[in-house]
């Protein structure tokens, strides 16, 4: 990993200097959008994507996943049969183990939805919350399983009284949904499922097609394509966030366990080749051990590759005068997942300003934040943290005001609403009042 000292040279490293918009474009990945879409400009492909959805439909999808995914499915919507037999099928050890973390999620965030409508209570007539009625949720897939994030973005819909939650997600080699993926949408209580992936699969929850009805929000990661195909379609619905590969930054000092740092930045860049994980230390021995241990312990992992990778291009050791210094690069950087392997870091918590999830106690690990803390693992990345917060219930609700204009708050307010209309103007706006006005004025008056 590529070790940097002091503040300065630091934050020239992880100052976040890419625009949105700006994605790196392997020579392999121009090839095959060249031959697909006659172009190398990733978003053009998924226009094209996108467009061929909304005209073509159903037909669009299956032609995309033969073209890009190389499975000919014979049916785009997964039968409610195979959800039930999937329960069934499931190694027991990890049946219980996606039970107890879907109870942790539900426990979390039945919590949260209990405190956000006493807020609304709290606040009178004025304000109704509604769930939304619809919500899309992607799940990655293809060469990988991840029923976690099933868990982690299906739930927090339901708890919030989301009626109708579809899942999406892209067929395995064989053609399937993987089963654990299937077991992990029963336990969620996901009302139906779609085998495709993709730009495809975005845009067809967001315009609709035969089989995929229309959603008015999309949630959850994804490739490239995806998260560019969520951009594309944001405003016809709603989404999430742009969130692109995992990140974390940990802050330790020299009471920290080098081996366990190592075993935390390898277990991000693990995820994908464009995973970005960074120490910040005011230790020079501990940066020298947790380089060692990083060595040492990747020898043995089994994407290692990919790690290797990652760590090429985005691992970083920074060490620096202060712990406060740690915490100012990290407010700068926004990561998603943000370790304090520190003394007293419960005292830093009101410090951290900008983070998607923070980690304290004696052993702070973002994995437990994964798969069992309870907290959606869906969270802001790219440093959108800076403005943006984890998928929770309150991604789920909408907010609509109650307006009770009486004849006394007319009287009352209704001359200030002139005043102000017919310094804009808006001279009709004006009259709409003094005509009610009039028309209520007091007898005798």
């Amino acid at each position: 990993m590529r070790v940097v000292n002091g503040f300065k040279e630091a934050k020239s490293l992880l100052a976040r200097q890419v625009a949105t918009g700006e994605y790196s474009v392997s020579p392999a990945l121009k090839k095959k959008l060249r031959e697909m879409f006659s172009t190398e400009d990733l978003e053009q492909a998924v226009r094209q994507i996108i467009e061929e959805v909304r005209s073509r439909g159903d037909d669009a999808l299956f032609d995309y996943t033969l073209r890009i995914d190389g499975i000919q499915l014979e049916s785009l919507e997964v039968d409610r049969q195979k959800v039930n037999e999937a329960l069934r099928k499931v190694d027991s050890r990890l049946m219980a183990a996606l039970k107890l973390a879907a109870d942790k999620i539900y426990s979390f965030h039945e919590k949260q939805n209990e405190e956000v409508l006493a807020g609304v209570e709290r606040i009178g007539s004025n304000t109704v919350v509604r769930p939304l009625e619809r919500v899309g949720i992607y799940t990655p897939g293809g060469t990988a399983t991840y029923p976690s994030t099933v868990l982690m973005t299906a739930i927090p819909a339901k708890i919030a009284g989301v009626s109708q939650v579809f899942l999406v997600t892209p067929p395995g080699r064989d053609g399937r949904v993987p089963v654990e993926t299937l077991a992990a949408a029963g336990i969620a209580r996901v009302d139906r499922i779609f085998c495709i992936g993709g730009a495809q699969a975005v845009a067809a929850l967001a315009y609709g097609t035969k089989t995929v009805p229309k959603v008015d929000k999309i949630c959850g990661p994804g490739n490239i394509f995806v998260m560019l195909a969520k951009k594309l379609v944001y405003g016809v619905v709603d989404i999430d966030g742009l969130q692109g590969p995992s990140e974390v930054v940990i802050i330790a000092d020299e009471t920290a366990d080098p081996a366990n740092c190592a075993a935390e930045l390898l277990a991000q860049a693990e995820h994908d080749s464009l995973a970005s994980a960074i120490l910040i230390t005011d230790s020079h021995e501990l940066a020298s051990e947790v380089n060692k241990e990083v060595e040492k312990q990747l020898a043995s992992l089994e994407r290692k590759e990919i790690a290797e990778e990652a760590l090429a291009k985005g691992g970083i050791i920074a060490v620096v005068s202060s712990i406060d210094k740690a915490v100012q690069l990290s407010n700068m950087y926004a990561p998603e997942h943000l370790c304090l392997d520190i003394e007293g870091a419960e005292t830093y918590i009101d410090k951290i300003i900008n983070a998607g999830c923070v980690f304290i106690g004696d052993e702070p690990t973002v994995v437990m934040g994964d798969y069992v803390a309870g907290p959606s693992h869906a969270l802001p990345t790219g440093g959108t943290a800076r403005f943006s917060s984890p998928l929770n219930i309150t991604d789920f609700i909408k907010y609509t005001s109650i307006i009770n204009v009486d004849k006394v708050s007319l009287r009352e307010l209704g001359q200030v609403a002139i005043t102000i209309a017919r310094a804009e103007g808006l001279e009709a706006h004006a009259r709409a009042v003094e005509k009610r006005l009039k028309k209520n004025k007091p007898i005798g008056i």
